[in-house]
């Protein structure tokens, strides 16, 4: 059986993902690669008397035809002798140097294997305070994220990509200033940074009102600020560089997404922000390409519900199969919550395919409905797999437990929506729950030629208007997108939004309807237009705040002062035509800017921006502000 994969895909895969020989040429192809990870995860049957050759038949359909992906490392690890198929991580970082060198140590080896990591630094003691075991004085959470970020920049994960992080600070710290403005100087290149607040802080910030920082170290007073100042000045630091986000902490604790709360409480996030996680914890994470489910005029939710079963039951023999880096981290996830992350991405396409414009209420009322839809029979299957196979060991003290919901659970969780930035390139497909990038837009490729690469269902709808020629592809490649083009139907400029047609305020309610039905967190990109200012993130933080999200950040166009954008067609090269819903990602080694890290893939997997420059392998392209996760 071969896969439909795009030109686009099969290049991502043979420069990152498939087997290759000692000289580095692919010794594999597509097709052997999802049967390898298929027969890999369908081994874990047999532990329970499964029909091993079935389910790998089943998983491999799933993968081939493009409807389930799982994460990267399970792709790219999976029957090899690496093994690690976990994509997220979070390690605990507290006061002392044993402590802080001891989670580097590992969070290099996760980097290697493929995987992110998050980090809280919220218990270190600030800059200034006392160092009894020396008698000097501390340098401060905010020195040793720079080591982190320093020693990320020299590890290369598995040889595919880059180390990515998530650094939280809470906002009770001393040093809070500090860490919001900690970007504005440049420097932090690997990392992306997280406030993290609570309700009651919120509530002050909106108003005003004084609050108390403390000491982590002692648990003492350390003076007060202005919650309304501090909130400004994230604002402002967001607007001008896209960090630092928010992280809601008390969101993050709820039941749902810290189901154990006897094992701590969640404090850090893997490094886009979609993963809540304890100490030593893992996840999982596989995404479904909701651009395969349109059916008379809505999602077919029948043959959704079929490919939600098999990515639970996928999921969960990834986490038997996994070879994980220390025994703690196993312990948690293995022996403990067996924490799952099945998420969507192709959400525009489907938008479109049904009819509905990305900016429309009805647009968020069918992500209410799906997503709810999901979440349900993701909940049904992990609890059948229970019954066939027992609960998470961590049950009996969970929320799921006998003194709690009495509800039989394989899986901590079991929901959560990653930006799926390189495997929506593998699906041909809308990234996570973004709207479209472009409708048409050049893209270069190695042999040093332009190419136009067209959405396809704009391409088919507009042969069907009878509007369709060279011509328009380059006119609407010339400004990104279709809206306000006179020669595009009004009927088509309502379909086919971009990122940033879509006003903010559209991007914050489409992450609400889904994280209402997702256990864990959603990663969303919220672009703001270049002239935004910061009245604007204001807006974007108190709009996220009110309509329930565990998290949020901004990407204001331009905010990046070296920021080169392609949506012209350069001059002096040769041009052709492609069509595919995801960019590919080629290389392009022009434009770069001095003292930054670079991705092994020089062009962004989300938009397919060639002039551009990655300083964060999980976070945002200083040019368009899309994630590579």
């Amino acid at each position: 059986m071969t896969t439909a994969l795009t030109p686009n895909a099969r290049t991502v895969l043979e420069s990152r993902y498939l087997l290759r020989d000692e000289e580095g040429r692919p010794v594999e192809t597509p097709e052997d690669m999802f049967r390898r990870v298929a027969t890999h995860l369908a081994a874990a049957e047999a532990g329970w008397g499964g029909d091993t050759e079935r389910w790998a038949e089943q998983f491999y359909r799933a993968m081939v035809d493009l409807d389930f992906l799982p994460n990267s490392p399970t792709l790219m690890n999976a029957g090899r002798e690496l093994g690690q198929l976990a994509a997220c991580f979070v390690l605990p970082v507290d006061d002392s140097l044993d402590s802080i060198f001891d989670t580097l140590k590992l969070a290099a080896k996760i980097h290697q294997s493929g995987g992110g990591t998050g980090f809280s630094f919220s218990r270190l003691r600030p800059r200034g305070d006392i160092v009894k075991t020396t008698m000097g004085v501390s340098s401060g959470p905010l020195s040793f994220l720079e080591v982190y970020d320093a020693a990320t920049e020299h590890i290369k994960q598995g040889s595919f990509r880059r180390g990515a992080n998530m650094g939280i600070l809470d906002v009770t710290h001393p040093d809070v200033l500090e860490f919001i403005d900690a970007k504005r100087s440049g420097g932090i290149t690997n990392f992306n940074m997280s406030v993290g607040v609570t309700e009651s802080w919120m509530e002050k910030a909106a108003v005003g009102e004084m609050y108390d920082l403390v000491n982590p170290r002692t648990g003492d007073p350390a003076g007060s600020l202005s919650a309304g100042e501090v909130f400004d000045r994230m604002i402002e630091a967001a607007w001008a560089t896209g960090d630092p986000g928010i992280v809601f902490l008390d969101r993050i604790n709820e039941a749902r997404t810290n189901p154990t709360p006897a094992l701590g409480w969640i404090e850090a996030t893997n490094p886009c922000g979609e993963q809540p996680l304890l100490p030593y914890e893992a996840c999982v994470l596989g995404s479904i390409n909701l651009g395969h489910f349109a059916a008379g005029g809505t999602a077919d939710l029948e043959r959704l519900g079929e490919v939600v079963d098999l990515a639970v039951r996928f999921l969960d023999d990834a986490v038997e199969r996994t070879r994980y880096p220390i025994p703690e981290i196993e312990r948690l996830h293995r022996e403990g919550n067996r924490k799952i992350g099945l998420g969507v991405m192709g959400w525009a396409d489907l938008l479109v395919q049904v009819g509905l414009a990305y900016d429309s209420q009805e647009a968020v009322a069918l992500a209410e409905e799906v997503m709810g839809f999901v979440q349900v029979r993701a909940d049904a299957a992990s609890q059948q797999l229970a019954r066939e196979r027992g609960t998470f060991p961590n049950w009996e003290n969970s929320v799921y437990g006998p003194k709690g919901w009495n509800r039989p659970m394989r899986n901590a969780t079991r929901s959560t929506v990653a930006p799926t930035g390189t495997i929506s390139i593998l699906a041909a497909c809308s990234s996570g729950i973004e709207p479209l990038f472009a409708v048409v837009f050049h893209r270069k490729v190695l042999d040093g030629k332009i190419l136009l690469d067209v959405n396809p269902d704009f391409r088919r709808l507009a042969e069907a208007e009878g509007i369709w020629s060279p011509d328009l592809a380059e006119a609407i490649a010339a400004q990104g997108g279709v809206r306000g083009l006179a020669l595009v139907p009004d009927e088509l400029q309502r379909r086919f939004p971009t990122a940033h047609d879509v006003d903010p305020e559209w991007h914050v309610r489409h992450q609400a309807a889904f994280q209402k039905h997702v256990d864990n967190a959603v990663s969303k990109t919220i672009n703001l237009p270049r002239d935004a200012t910061p009245r604007d993130v204001r807006r974007v933080y108190l709009l996220a705040w009110k309509l329930g999200c565990k998290g949020i950040t901004v990407y204001r166009d331009g905010s990046k002062t070296w920021q080169v954008l392609n949506r012209g067609r350069p001059s002096g090269t040769d041009l052709g035509t492609t069509e595919g819903s995801a960019p590919w990602a080629g290389e392009d080694r022009e434009a770069r800017p001095p003292n930054r890290g670079q991705s092994l893939l020089e062009v962004c997997p989300v938009c397919g921006q060639a002039s551009f420059e990655f300083a964060e392998a999980c976070g945002k392209c200083h040019s368009c502000g899309h994630s590579t996760c």
